[in-house]
């Protein structure tokens, strides 16, 4: 499943290419036909992303005017010369030039403004997002029994963070990720935040997942560099058995709420 920063690039993609231009509305599938007709021929006003849902609203004059999408875990957004659509669209918007078609949603749907404010505010905050306030997530950590690891990868806590960023920045910091939220420290907690507020918004930068310092990278250490889909030097992420780049014992792996949560025994003993 797209962590944050994807859907942040996601939004920022949408607006660079149809921003505030009249755009086409369809769905080859067939799928989002009804919603389709109301939205052809309207302009982009805003796409915006918080945690892993995106909202393009469209200066329609109908209530019913915002897209939610969440992409799930198979779901694609492309960007690409306006062609014939391949396999099944759910969704395009084309100025005639280029084509934005989307894939196996696990949702696609037309909302009103009341909508789009009832989802995001059952969301937490988002790291990516300037307006995000990090004491709403730490009220709910604090309150809490469960592992700071399942909290991070809990929507409602931290909006965005996926099975990456929470391994990683959990090693980074050197939790135990087993901590219960109400036993973690405040001051661990607001590393944590900062951190994720770093690499989240590098990841939009770059578009791709960098959590390994300068000094455990493949240069560095005269090693070869991380190959894998996502991209990017990782500490633990997918890793399990190989040596830790910071202590040299064997990265563990461990099945935690239906995801697997990579750690490393020996460094992360900190809560």
């Amino acid at each position: 499943m797209p962590e944050g920063h994807v859907i942040h690039r996601l939004a920022n993609a949408t607006m660079d290419t149809f921003g505030s231009r009249p755009v086409r509305v369809s769905s080859p599938q067939g799928r989002f036909s009804q919603a389709a007709a109301l939205l052809d021929g309207c302009s982009i006003a805003e796409a915006s992303a918080w945690g892993k849902h995106l909202f393009i609203d469209f200066a329609a004059a109908h209530p019913e005017h915002v897209v939610h999408i969440h992409l799930g875990l198979i779901g694609k957004l492309f960007f690409a010369p306006l062609a014939e659509p391949r396999g099944a669209v759910r969704l395009r918007i084309t100025d005639g030039t280029t084509a934005a078609d989307l894939h196996g949603p696990q949702m696609c749907r037309l909302i009103t403004d009341a909508e789009q404010s009832a989802q995001i505010a059952r969301l937490g905050p988002d790291p990516i997002r300037p307006d995000a306030d990090p004491e709403v997530a730490w009220q709910r950590i604090t309150r809490s029994g469960r592992s700071i690891a399942s909290l991070l990868m809990d929507q409602r806590i931290t909006a965005g963070v996926g099975n990456i960023y929470r391994a990683e920045v959990l090693f980074r910091h050197r939790i135990d990720p087993m901590c219960p939220g109400n036993k973690l420290k405040r001051s661990s907690w607001e590393a944590i935040w900062a951190d994720l507020v770093l690499l989240m918004r590098d990841g939009v930068t770059v578009g791709r997942i960098d959590t390994v310092r300068p000094e455990h990278g493949p240069q560095a250490q005269g090693r070869p560099a991380r190959v894998d889909r996502h991209g990017g030097e990782v500490y633990v992420y997918r890793r399990a058995a190989q040596p830790c780049l910071v202590c040299g014992s064997a990265v563990r792996v461990a099945e935690l709420e239906g995801r697997n949560l990579y750690w490393c025994g020996r460094c992360q003993r900190r809560h």
